[in-house]
């Protein structure tokens, strides 16, 4: 069984996030996904529209997530590798060589972004279209 990770806040789902997860999950066979805590969004600097339990509740209705977990901090990927036996970490290329020290404990996977489409553009979408 080949287990494959991700992180993010997936807040705001959108078809970016859709398609980053469909291609996460068809490297392998299982999903697990590491969902940003409202504290550790805090501490980046960023607020999320829904809270935590409300976007794991939408990640966890979608087929090709297995698992959600709670990410709280940069420091936790490599226990997370480790306790989930993963095989492949996957993050956007916006992300990329930033998690390049992951490898010596599984690969590392750095997909093509969405183009047109972010969060951010999203919620500046809806401000824009209520004024």
């Amino acid at each position: 069984m080949k287990r494959i990770l991700t992180y993010g806040t997936f807040d705001l789902l959108h078809i970016g996030h859709v398609r980053i997860i469909k291609r996460a999950k068809s490297l392998g066979d299982k999903l697990i996904v590491g969902l940003s805590s409202d504290e550790f969004n805090s501490l980046k600097g960023k607020k999320a529209v829904y809270s935590y339990q409300e976007r794991k509740e939408i990640l966890e209705s979608l087929e090709d997530v297995d698992l959600v977990i709670k990410e709280d901090s940069w420091e936790q990927k490599i226990d997370d590798i480790k306790k989930f036996n993963i095989d492949i970490l996957v993050m956007g290329d916006d992300w990329d060589g930033k998690f390049d020290y992951l490898k010596k404990y599984c690969k590392v996977l750095y997909l093509k972004r969405t183009e047109n489409i972010s969060t951010t553009e999203v919620r500046e979408d809806i401000v824009k279209n209520c004024k």
